[in-house]
């Protein structure tokens, strides 16, 4: 059974950044398409970014491109979203997702 723990939330300026990671086990992560979501207060939980497990290849929400980078170590079994140039509207808790399965979130906020 796949299981997800996030890591690496915190405190920040806007403008700043943060590198979150999500580690996983239970299975490869080659053979998983693994996604980042975040939900902010009073908000739906949206779609940040993926990538895809046979290709790597990566896709993200208009919101966070160009600021926000996702990879994966395999030898780690980690997945990161590495984020840039952080707003406060980023601020939400962000939750690594991989079949139906989700992690526990980890808090992300950006101060003004």
């Amino acid at each position: 059974q796949v299981q997800l723990v996030e890591s690496g939330g915190g405190l920040v300026q806007a403008g700043g950044s943060l590198r979150l990671s999500c580690v996983v086990s239970g299975r490869t992560i080659s053979t998983l398409n693994m996604a980042w979501f975040r939900q902010a207060p009073g908000k739906e939980r949206e779609f940040v970014a993926a990538i895809f497990s046979s290709t790597g290849s990566t896709s993200y929400a208009d919101s966070v491109k160009g600021r926000f980078t996702i990879s994966r170590d395999i030898t780690k079994s980690t997945v990161y979203l590495q984020m840039m140039s952080l707003k406060p509207q980023d601020t939400a808790v962000y939750y690594c997702k991989a079949l139906s399965v989700w992690g526990q979130g980890t808090q992300v906020t950006v101060s003004s």
